[in-house]
């Protein structure tokens, strides 16, 4: 499988409050390259998402706005390509809330949502949390809510996934955006 397993942290309740973002690329599931930066999201930060992730003004007042960060990235987020996250939803949002601050368009591209693969293929968990699936599955996980662990994290349950169901049971779970 070829793909890119995407994590965004956030500063606040705002999805456009993006303070960090990992993108871990996959080749013949294989993990060749990784991405990880932090971001001025141009917002307060507030102490419940600090307690999460450990990131705070201080350490993103001279890091990149995501406008800066998209032309480096850009091509990563194409019509046609893959990319995964653990709870999609929250991750492709905080991407398109962001670019839209910054007048970017929405990029369009297929998305798979690692959660949603685990909740239909390993029924009966306690809870589908990205540390959860990950010990199912005998995933590192190397640091809950570090956007760089998360996204290999990621890379890896779907990885596992397709080896253990096929790929016919995961590509049931690709849409576009």
């Amino acid at each position: 499988m070829n793909f890119v397993a995407m994590d965004f942290e956030t500063a606040n309740q705002h999805p456009a409050s993006a303070c960090s973002l990992a993108l871990v690329m996959v080749r013949d599931n294989k993990i060749i390259d990784r991405f990880y930066t932090v971001i001025n999201p141009q917002m307060a930060f507030d102490a419940q998402h600090i307690k999460v992730h450990d990131i705070t003004a201080k350490d993103v007042q001279s890091a990149p706005t995501m406008s800066e960060v998209w032309p480096k990235i850009k091509g990563l987020f194409q019509p046609g390509m893959l990319v995964a996250a653990h709870n999609a939803r929250f991750d492709t949002n905080v991407m398109k809330q962001s670019l839209m601050r910054y007048g970017i368009a929405e990029p369009h591209y297929l998305v798979i949502d690692t959660l949603a693969v685990a909740k239909k293929l390993e029924p009966g968990l306690a809870n589908y949390q990205l540390n959860t699936v990950s010990d199912l599955l005998d995933v590192e996980l190397w640091h809950h809510h570090n956007a760089l662990s998360d996204s290999e994290a990621c890379a890896g349950i779907l990885v596992k996934e397709a080896e253990k169901h096929g790929m016919e049971a995961v590509k049931q779970f690709v849409y576009q955006i």
